[in-house]
């Protein structure tokens, strides 16, 4: 008996790995895409450049944040239908996240053509970064649909059993745009066009590599033909949401401390928080690609009913999570002079300085990162979404603003660096309290008895209300 349990807790480990490891690989690779663009932008174009790009980077948070809701909440219930046998409710939950793909792809297009000057210099561009920032804002929106589609591929290939196929169409959209990037940069000479032009396409090619998940017939999920129904759609929004809020909240800071530091320290100032905010985006992929890998693992097991399992796959994560964060910040902290002078393309040493103080200060957060990450995705990944909304909602909004106009105003650019991490750990301490709150509940509720074996196969089969095939 004890051989047996130690087997199980074996197999859920290395089924851990697998998809964490690769996940982070993907989000790695998918953050690679802005910071090839930070590199190469500020070899090619200067401060300016970098500036211009670091005004438009929060529209991308916001395309990138609305992919990730739809895939994020559509493939979370999709894996609960799946381990119930509930084909049915899969398919339909695939298709309501097409349409809803369909239909913000067409908002994020119409933006792009009717107004990108417009929301150039409302993210706060002027005379002289206005036009490279609107190159960057139109071509990014033409692009959104290839963005949403390959987000939602993404996470609905994860959660089919297919990661190496996730990770690979990342990693290979990836490794194309930095290669574009230097081409249509350096040797074509088309500045800022082709920067975002070779991002616009890395996602086209994740969304070729994907779609392999389909002719190889490996599948188990397909578009119906039916419409979508609120009832479907609603998963989306509920389980996707902290996933959307996760990104937007980034955007907001993003836009925030673009406002506060143009005060203090003008566009030099933005230039030092673009490498700081670039350098977060790796960071923070790491964490998603662990809770991203999490997910599927803790669905399926929420779906089943085994607790125990669930719960040690939370426990790998959260170990993972801690001991990336340690070696991250001790990277930062020590090499954070180097970091920023790969893209100082200038020379200026009072923009190294700026940045390389903002790293270390910037990067406390880390661990708190990881945590509310985690925690909103475990929430979300056992369809307890409230929590999650809230945690998303304190980190994007309610705590960041107030936190980084208060400590600008009080210790000025030290601090707006220092908000962030204020801000991530009283964030954590609520999670920590709302997840020990959600434990106590759930362990309330729990019969006295484990379910058997029987009974776990009995709700693998239990389809789900409303995903019956005749609804």
């Amino acid at each position: 008996m004890q051989n047996s349990t130690t087997s199980n807790k074996n197999n859920v480990f290395r089924e851990f790995c697998k998809y964490a490891s690769l996940s982070v690989l993907a989000m790695a690779a998918i953050s690679c895409y802005i910071l090839a663009d930070t590199f190469f932008i500020s070899a090619g174009l200067g401060a300016d450049g970098l500036t211009a790009l670091n005004l438009a980077i929060p529209v991308y948070n916001f395309i990138h944040g609305t992919g990730l809701m739809l895939g994020m909440g559509g493939a979370t219930r999709f894996a609960v239908c799946r381990s119930r046998g509930d084909h049915a409710g899969g398919n339909a939950m695939f298709t309501a996240t097409l349409w809803l793909g369909a239909a913000f792809s067409l908002l994020f297009v119409a933006l792009g053509i009717l107004c990108p000057t417009q929301l150039a210099q409302l993210l706060g561009a002027d005379g002289v970064t206005l036009p490279m920032t609107r190159t960057y804002l139109q071509v990014l929106l033409l692009f959104s649909p290839a963005f949403i589609l390959n987000d939602i591929l993404l996470c609905f290939n994860r959660n089919d059993g297919a990661p190496q196929l996730s990770m690979a169409a990342t990693v290979s959209g990836s490794l194309a745009n930095i290669l574009l990037d230097y081409v249509f940069i350096f040797p074509c000479g088309m500045g800022m066009f082709g920067a975002v032009l070779a991002t616009g396409l890395a996602p086209v090619i994740g969304v070729g590599v994907s779609s392999l998940h389909f002719l190889r017939k490996k599948n188990s999920y397909r578009p119906a033909k039916i419409l979508p129904k609120p009832a479907h759609m609603r998963y989306n929004f509920a389980l996707g949401f902290p996933s959307l809020v996760e990104q937007l909240s980034a955007a907001i800071v993003i836009i925030v401390f673009n406002y506060i530091i143009l005060g203090l320290e003008g566009n030099a100032g933005v230039a030092a928080y673009g490498v700081v905010a670039n350098i977060s985006l790796v960071v923070s992929a790491v964490f998603t690609g662990i809770a991203q890998g999490m997910q599927p693992l803790l669905s399926r097991a929420h779906g089943e009913g085994d607790e125990k399992r669930a719960g040690r796959i939370f426990t790998y994560a959260s170990c993972s999570m801690l001991a990336l964060a340690v070696l991250l910040y001790a990277a930062v902290f020590f090499f954070a002079a180097p970091i920023a002078a790969i893209f100082n393309g200038d020379g200026n040493a009072a923009f190294g300085e700026m940045a390389a103080h903002g790293l270390r200060l910037y990067f406390l957060a880390a661990a708190f990162v990881g945590d509310n990450t985690l925690l909103c995705a475990y929430f979300t990944s056992v369809e307890r979404a409230l929590p999650a909304h809230i945690l998303s909602l304190l980190r994007g909004l309610i705590v960041i603003i107030p936190c980084a106009f208060l400590f600008a105003a009080i210790w000025k650019i030290t601090g707006v660096w220092l908000s962030y991490p204020a801000t991530e750990a009283l964030v954590c301490a609520v999670g920590c309290a709302l997840f020990f709150l959600n434990h106590a509940k759930t362990k309330k509720a729990r019969p006295k008895t484990e379910p058997s074996p029987q009974m776990r196969q009995k709700n693998k089969r239990s389809p789900i209300a409303p995903f019956h095939a005749n609804k």
